[in-house]
């Protein structure tokens, strides 16, 4: 019997997986794909995502293996500069195709103990009081404490749920790919150039070995996505919007995505729970989609581990649902916004024009920059002070960087007065006597995923909220 079953192998299982083992969880990751897959639909990590891999110990393997850019336009294509002030130590974005990522995350997991076993599909489960038992294709049966469902937009594992998937369907599609091509870079960035001046779903970026990964707008609605497009309907619609198909060649994938806009009804059910694409599914405007993943993953790994050790309040596991159903809830806002600013229709131009003229406004471009990267979420946790919700960016110390202290994905105490303690919760909770310039709070106490739970002086104060997110004290 396994503590948990993570249903889908994609960054958001691998994530999950890894948090987990980080407690010592026994965890397994099935996917129903034999391989990975080749397909880099996503294409980066934004600030949040980067700080996550920075609290993990992650960050120095991603950044060689990706190109870290700072430029406007990632709210519909709006404004041309980077926001000076956000409030991250990585104001960037790291550009890094998602088959690299699912590799590190991949070793990364495996790394901590994970078992990840591919062929796997899961086709049916039930679930009583004390497990859930998952039945695979084969006719294997598994049991475990716990079950995540991780596998995508069409998730096995949400249907089975009986969980409501509301929202609306596609009512644009558009086709993806990558590919060679056979004119010039400087031919193509000519055309391209002319072609987004009022058509903002068309593009080419090069994926430096000599190919390109080509994005232009579909002919219609097909009725099953599940199905690649072809060559040829690449070439018809390059032809329709540029008047040439560059020559393109040799595909090495492609694939199509409408603007569907869809939220499951509720993360969890139970002993199980869905996280990632099971439990949204959005347009890719603003590249947001792995990254809401992984920062699901980020925030339901510490709880659930919790829940297995025997550490965790009542309601901690429902605070998953709690803070991350409105934030993608968000985020399905944005890129609708988004969808209907890169429309054609001329009321959507309208709009266009005027909210580029207020992008223009260095506190507009960041609010929205901020809301595309996630480093402006902040979760309820009631009123106080300003960074209560919050995730704490990197600080730097006296003796070294807060987030070279969280690796362990534990809680911690950052104590600037030298006079708290978290006596009972030692287990749970790392207490860190030292100074930052670059906080102005005597201590917080950060959750394992880096957001403030608590900012005070007084010991008080801090016994009485440590119980709320790190269970009782041990005796």
């Amino acid at each position: 019997m396994f503590d948990v079953i993570v249903a889908g192998a994609g960054p958001t299982g691998l994530m999950l997986a890894a948090e987990l083992r980080l407690h010592g969880v026994r965890v397994v990751v099935l996917d129903k794909e034999l391989e990975p897959t080749k397909q880099s639909r996503a294409q980066g990590l934004h600030a949040r995502s980067v700080e996550m891999m920075d609290q993990r110990g992650l960050l120095e393997k991603f950044l060689p293996l990706g190109t870290t850019f700072t430029v406007g336009g990632f709210f519909a294509g709006l404004g041309t500069e980077w926001p000076e002030q956000l409030d991250t130590a990585h104001s960037y974005v790291l550009r890094i195709p998602q088959e690299i990522t699912e590799r590190l995350l991949t070793e990364h997991a495996v790394g901590l103990g994970a078992d990840i076993r591919r062929g796997c599909e899961v086709v049916g489960l039930s679930q009583d009081d004390d497990g859930v038992d998952v039945e695979l294709a084969d006719g294997t049966r598994l049991r475990s404490r716990y079950l995540v469902g991780c596998d995508g937009g069409r998730s096995t594992v949400r249907k089975l749920l009986g969980v409501g998937f509301p929202g609306e369907p596609a009512r644009i599609e558009t086709l993806l790919g990558a590919m060679e091509v056979g004119v010039s870079h400087e031919t193509l960035t000519e055309v391209m150039a002319e072609v987004r001046k009022t058509q903002l779903r068309f593009g080419a970026m090069p994926l430096g070995d000599g190919g390109y990964r080509i994005i232009v707008p579909a002919d219609g609605v097909s009725e099953d996505r599940t199905t690649p497009p072809t060559l040829a309907e690449f070439k018809q619609q390059l032809r329709a919007f540029a008047g040439t198909d560059f020559g393109v060649h040799s595909p090495r994938w492609l694939s199509r995505f409408g603007d569907a806009t869809r939220q499951a009804e509720r993360y969890r059910v139970g002993r199980a729970m869905l996280a990632g694409d099971a439990a949204h599914i959005h347009p890719p405007t603003g590249g947001q989609g792995l990254n809401l993943g992984i920062q699901d993953a980020f925030n339901l790994g510490w709880k659930l581990a919790a829940a297995v050790t025997g550490w965790a309040p009542d309601d901690l596991l429902d605070s998953y649902h709690a803070e991350r159903h409105p934030v993608a809830a968000d985020v399905l806002d944005n890129t609708r916004a988004q969808t209907e600013l890169m429309s054609t229709a001329p009321g959507s131009q309208a709009v266009r024009r005027l909210l580029a003229e207020l992008v223009r406004f260095e506190n507009v471009n960041q609010y929205l920059i901020e809301k595309i990267t996630a480093i402006g979420v902040r979760y309820d946790f009631g009123a106080g002070h300003e960074l209560l919700g919050r995730r704490l960016r990197d600080v730097e110390l006296k003796r070294g960087r807060l987030y070279g202290l969280m690796h362990g994905g534990r809680g911690l105490l950052l104590d600037q007065t030298g006079r708290l303690s978290v006596a009972g919760w030692a287990d749970r909770v790392d207490h860190v006597v030292d100074v930052s310039e670059e906080l102005d709070a005597p201590a917080v106490l950060l959750r394992p995923d880096g957001h403030v739970a608590w900012v005070g002086a007084d010991q008080r104060e801090l016994v009485e909220r440590l119980p709320k997110w790190f269970g009782a004290a041990a005796s």
